[in-house]
């Protein structure tokens, strides 16, 4: 597929690069808070303008200490001091791999030590890109007036904007359209309806921005020991054996009592859109800890989206094991997870690389098996088989009678059949007719949706 020009927000904390970002996708994709720091990994989204699409970045305010009386004195968001050279490496990152760099400052609060410090790494490191100089929050003339203060940082191009009331991005979107050169044509904006989609999901702490760093082979998520580090679910797009793959890194999903207001609350809410646009769900799951409720809880969530799911068993490298271990977690885990649909399950290490080979092909086979079709012959003749096997059992005086079946659609697989009463179909016997179908053909990690109408006739 063509690649599309990238933009990236760069800036210090709280100028609202966020807010410019959902307003330049059309959605709110990233998490906002008015505490500095919220946003920490780099997050992507579309945008299209005069014809032109483009991929926008947000990324994590680059902090600058500051000498005691600066102007910002508000405390980083709990827990983000302790990232914030790894945030500011991401930020560069983003910049330069972008065609072009929206560096967001504050029109309210001026220019600041911080600002500064940021134009100079850019400078310094995006040379060859075109930098345009964004004051956010100008929502009156004032402030308009007061940004021309901003071209002291040193680059051609300042827009005064505010993201939150809508002014001013029109020009802004023309100043990036025209800075990605002639290269930026209008044309239809690529369809990834096609491209398989893998949401890496589970509790906090599991290992789940390794593992999306050891199948990219970069440090592409900020990985930290402790727990909550990701906020934002993460879409990176990649080739794996010529095949075009999104990956999505999420939140990770604590007991509903354990959630704290805000942003972490918003930041599960993301997790569980990122697991009802996937097309597989990598459950990760610590080896050290077992399978837990919460684990469950997630797997449930997985499987209400109608989601396929690889189960991974992440930090096998440190758990102390024998001949029988493995086969003892198997048999564990097909108990903790009987209502998942036949899931493969992996044991891996993120850590050491150990079967992470394995990872992506089984989610290439589980999305494979979300595209299969079953012939309405062989459907049907598997179908009197099942009836003669274990005839439906009967309600009262009336019996369940199932006169065809047909496959209605695929990903996820979607079956049809017609009976007499849908009232006399009972979740014992959806469960027999599915079973059937799973020990006939192979939907590994897959859910199958069985539908039933009330029609005459006999099969």
């Amino acid at each position: 597929m063509a690649q599309k020009p990238l933009v990236a927000l760069v800036g210090r904390p709280n100028t609202g690069k966020s807010t410019l970002f959902n307003r330049l996708v059309g959605e709110r994709l990233a998490v906002i808070d008015d505490i500095p720091g919220t946003t920490r990994d780099r997050i992507q989204g579309n945008c299209e303008w005069t014809g032109v699409p483009f991929i926008v970045v947000d990324t994590g305010g680059i902090e600058v200490w500051q000498p005691k009386g600066g102007r910002d004195t508000r405390p980083l968001a709990e827990g983000s001091v302790d990232f914030i050279a790894q945030i500011e490496g991401q930020a560069l990152l983003a910049a330069r791999d972008a065609d072009v760099v929206l560096m967001v400052v504050d029109s309210e609060q001026g220019i600041t030590a911080a600002d500064e410090h940021i134009a100079q790494v850019l400078r310094e490191n995006c040379a060859a890109r075109a930098v345009l100089v964004v004051a956010n929050k100008a929502d009156n003339d004032a402030r308009r007036d007061d940004a021309m203060e901003f071209y002291g940082l040193g680059f051609a191009q300042m827009y005064p904007v505010s993201a939150y009331h809508n002014l001013g991005i029109g020009d802004l979107l023309d100043a990036v359209v025209a800075a990605m050169g002639p290269g930026a044509t209008p044309g239809e904006d690529d369809d990834d309806d096609d491209v398989l989609k893998i949401a890496i999901a589970g509790r906090p702490n599991v290992g789940k921005s390794s593992l999306l760093n050891r199948l990219l082979g970069e440090e592409r998520a900020i990985v930290s020991p402790l727990a909550g580090t990701t906020r934002d679910a993460i879409d990176t797009h990649i080739l794996w054996h010529g095949t075009p793959l999104t990956l999505i890194d999420t939140a990770g999903m604590r007991r509903r009592g354990k959630i704290e207001r805000g942003v972490e609350k918003y930041s599960v809410l993301r997790a569980i859109r990122a697991i009802q646009r996937a097309d597989v769900a990598l459950l990760v799951i610590d080896a050290l800890e077992g399978v837990t409720e919460q684990d469950q809880h997630i797997a449930g969530a997985i499987l209400e989206a109608r989601c396929s799911v690889v189960v991974i068993v992440n930090k096998w490298d440190a758990l102390a094991k024998d001949a029988h271990t493995m086969p003892a977690w198997l048999d564990a885990m097909r108990d903790k997870f009987n209502f998942l649909p036949d899931a493969p399950v992996l044991f891996i290490s993120a850590l050491t690389g150990q079967r992470i080979h394995q990872v992506l092909e089984a989610a290439n086979r589980v999305y494979e098996a979300r595209s299969l079709r079953l012939p309405t012959s062989a459907l049907n003749r598997l179908l009197r088989e099942a009836l003669h096997a274990h005839p439906p059992p009967r309600k009262g005086t009336r019996q369940l009678r199932i006169f065809y079946a047909s496959q209605v659609d695929v990903d996820p697989p979607v079956f049809l059949f017609h009976v007499n009463d849908t009232r006399l179909v009972h979740f014992s016997y959806r469960r027999f007719l599915e079973n059937r179908i799973r020990a006939t053909w192979s939907f590994e990690g897959t859910p199958l949706v069985l539908s039933f109408r009330p029609r005459g006739g006999q099969l």
